[in-house]
């Protein structure tokens, strides 16, 4: 495999690449919960309770920053704020729905075999 570099970033595979955009404590559930159509900040925020604003912040400028999301700014007051996924980040919404499906199977038989 060759060895590439993105942003000043060096990778050795394209998973590791991938990993790199998608990884962080809280995008994947972001990216999860923002498969269902657009989220304002606030209703994030609730589907995140233990995430902090600040890490929340971060990790969705990190998102928008690769262009797996996209931001939208209505120019009204209190201003409002959507975001939802770009056309690459609904790519992304296949391989997410198998991990879950993935981690239902594995979860249902790790339970099962603890209730033994």
């Amino acid at each position: 495999m060759t060895d590439f570099s993105i942003r000043g970033k060096n990778y050795n595979c394209f998973i590791a690449f991938t990993l790199d955009l998608i990884s962080g404590k809280w995008k994947t559930l972001i990216l999860w919960y923002l498969i269902d159509g657009k989220k304002r900040f606030g209703e994030l925020q609730k589907l995140l309770p233990r995430c902090s604003q600040r890490m929340l912040t971060r990790q969705l400028r990190e998102l928008e920053r690769d262009g797996i999301i996209t931001r939208k700014i209505y120019k009204q007051i209190p201003p409002k704020v959507e975001y939802s996924l770009s056309a690459q980040g609904k790519t992304l919404a296949p391989i997410l729905k198998q991990a879950c499906d993935w981690g239902t199977k594995h979860a249902d038989a790790k339970i099962d075999s603890a209730v033994i």
